[in-house]
């Protein structure tokens, strides 16, 4: 079951960062290769309808997210949309049969709203984060960041949602990582305010 759950986990995390992507990728590898087999009740995710839907929503979504002003509406919309996404993501991936699972765990084939809770939780979280840290990056580069961030956002997302589902073990490293980059980035935030309430005080003082 292991292996299921940071399949699912790592979908989950990558429509954190981008709803479209995880299950665009899955579709798309259901569809197209042998990579995954999606199980019964999700396989029309590999629909061609739905795969031109979802590639017309990441096209929005890729160009809204990098223009800044923009970007935090399209966060405020994506509140909704990527733990929803996250919760597909979740439910589809940790009951496929991939090139690493060969046999779904029971648990969530008899408890099939778990997995869904589960990834729309882990979800929120990335997007909460990314959805806070985007304002600081356009204040602190006027703005020129956004298409940067945004751009590395969309890079994590697909590289995670392949690497979930064809080595899952590595997620592993992938949540590490992000997990490094939010306790850094708030020491970060935290040490500037500082500097900001040194500096304001200084002022009054003179």
């Amino acid at each position: 079951m292991v292996l299921e759950v940071l399949t699912g986990t790592g979908l989950a995390a990558s429509a954190g960062l981008n709803a479209y992507i995880p299950l665009l990728t899955m579709g798309l590898l259901a569809r197209y290769t042998s990579l995954i087999d999606l199980p019964s009740g999700w396989q029309w995710l590999g629909n061609g309808w739905v795969l031109a839907i979802l590639a017309a929503l990441l096209a929005v979504e890729v160009v809204a997210d990098k223009v800044p002003v923009v970007d935090h509406v399209n966060d405020v919309v994506q509140t909704v949309v990527r733990p929803t996404a996250g919760g597909l993501a979740f439910g589809a991936g940790s009951g496929s049969e991939t090139v690493t699972v060969s046999d779904p765990g029971g648990f969530f084939t008899s408890h099939q709203w778990a997995p869904v809770v589960a990834g729309v939780a882990i979800a929120l979280g990335v997007h909460l984060f990314k959805a806070a840290a985007r304002p600081v990056v356009n204040a602190t580069t006027a703005g020129f960041g956004a298409p940067v961030a945004s751009t590395a956002e969309d890079a994590t997302s697909v590289l995670m949602s392949l690497v979930a589902i064809i080595l899952p073990v590595l997620v592993l490293a992938f949540l590490l990582g992000m997990a490094a980059f939010v306790v850094w980035f708030l020491r970060r935030r935290r040490g500037r305010r500082r500097e900001r309430e040194a500096a304001r005080a200084a002022g009054y003082r003179v």
